[in-house]
């Protein structure tokens, strides 16, 4: 990667080309008709190709081979990147380095994009991943030099991209020994631009390096390692893991993003949206009924007989942030308890027992996306009697990892038998909690 810096280079420009045309194309074309197909009509085309198979397996490549799609290919870091080699070199100012980002960014844009219907509709798509494109170019303009300053602080998937290169078996990382013998032999090597900011000397986690390469060999103290999937929730998570991951996770990961795939498929929102509906018109009040807003505030599509009026939007915020607040209050509480249950457990480890959902936090989600792509293939008549199967073995599978990882972090703090798997009880409950979630969106309903 080092030795070929310009073939790397030539294929981030070649995937800022294609992902531009994917968002724009479509949206100055005129929406598909009923009749469209994938494989005749560029709306469908780019939507499959974008939600149904880009999305979801670049999630999937993070749990795999870790962040290697943000340093090699991301459209975005490469922009970024490029905007703070030309800018003005600003000093990163102290809101951009919030720890709270994370979290904000992963809900603002996937509520936004639910109230939008971002994944039906190429205008959507257009507003709020061009949106965030642009706002890679502005900061990587105003601050830093030569580095990425957006993917490091502000992209909105940073924190979940972060959490799920955890599980990858490959990171980056610093022999802390080779380093100290490097420096007492007195060798000064070039210092390596890392384009995250990351202090190289203390490279343990995959978790923000974006594996671009250019540390490899630096004082023959950095390589890329093999290791166990998992194991880095395991061992560093214990020192790492932070309030915010926990609040990511739980209220996130498992909570608003499980309400973003719910609603539209949800019995209890159609009652809810009834009974009110009946309610108001009893009450002569219809403006909540008859008023309806932009297609960039709300859903708006006449011609495609998909408006929503106020009503609509306002219990679907509701219904994604109750979603949101339950799932997370419940998860958060069934930790705690975990951790009570270990005593005297430090209180980071309610932040590192919660690092044992990631797995099955990331399925849920990879499932979610690929629900699309299920829904567009079954359109097009493939068969798919296999999806269930598939489905049901990759939440099973991803259950039994997060069960393992929390019988292993409960051992890092009670070696006790009883109090450790009293610990690991409770974290089977929060992994049947976010399980059943996802079992009502694929079976129950």
């Amino acid at each position: 990667m080092q030795q070929n810096r310009h073939v790397i280079q030539r294929i981030q420009w070649t995937v800022v080309l294609f992902y531009a045309v994917l968002i724009i194309v479509p949206a100055v074309h005129p929406l598909p008709p009923h009749s469209a197909h994938i494989w005749d009509n560029v709306t469908l085309f780019a939507q499959f190709l974008f939600w149904g198979i880009w999305w979801p397996f670049v999630l999937l490549s993070m749990v795999l081979l870790g962040r290697v799609w943000c340093g090699v290919f991301c459209p975005e870091g490469t922009i970024s990147e490029w905007a703070s080699k030309h800018g003005r070199h600003g000093a990163i100012p102290r809101w951009v380095r919030w720890g709270g980002w994370p979290f904000v960014a992963f809900v603002g844009t996937t509520v936004y994009g639910q109230m939008l219907s971002v994944y039906q509709y190429p205008k959507a798509t257009l507003l709020i991943l061009g949106g965030s494109t642009v706002g890679a170019l502005i900061v990587g303009y105003l601050y830093g030099r030569n580095v990425r300053v957006w993917c490091r602080y502000l992209c909105p998937v940073n924190g979940v991209f972060g959490l799920l290169s955890k599980l990858a078996p490959v990171s980056f990382r610093t022999d802390p020994q080779q380093w100290q013998a490097s420096r007492a032999r007195g060798e000064r090597p070039e210092a390596v631009n890392c384009p995250t900011l990351l202090p190289l000397k203390d490279l343990q986690s995959a978790s923000n390096c974006h594996s671009c390469g250019r540390c490899q060999g630096h004082r023959d103290a950095i390589d890329l390692r093999f290791r166990a999937p998992g194991s880095e929730v395991v061992h560093e998570s214990r020192y790492r893991a932070t309030a915010g991951e926990l609040i990511l996770i739980t209220f996130g990961l498992c909570g608003i993003a499980v309400g973003a795939f719910h609603w539209s498929a949800s019995p209890w929102l159609i009652e809810a949206k009834q009974w009110i509906a009946l309610w108001l018109i009893d009450a002569d009040w219809m403006w909540p009924l008859q008023t309806h807003a932009p297609w960039w505030i709300f859903t708006n599509y006449p011609g495609q007989n998909d408006v929503f009026n106020l009503l609509d939007g306002t219990l679907l915020l509701a219904y994604i942030g109750t979603t949101g607040l339950v799932l997370g209050s419940v998860l958060t509480g069934l930790l705690f308890a975990a951790r009570r249950s270990l005593a005297p457990a430090s209180h980071g480890a309610l932040y590192h027992l919660a690092h044992a959902l990631i797995p099955i936090a990331g399925c849920g989600v990879f499932l979610g996306l690929s629900a699309l792509t299920v829904s567009m293939l079954r359109a097009e008549h493939v068969p798919l009697f296999w999806v269930g199967s598939v489905r049901a073995v990759l939440l099973g599978s991803t259950a039994l990892w997060s069960l393992g990882l929390f019988w292993q972090i409960s051992g890092k703090y009670n070696d006790h038998a009883v109090r450790r798997c009293l610990g690991t009880g409770f974290g089977a409950l929060a992994i049947a909690v976010v399980v059943w979630a996802w079992w009502l969106l694929f079976w129950g309903w």
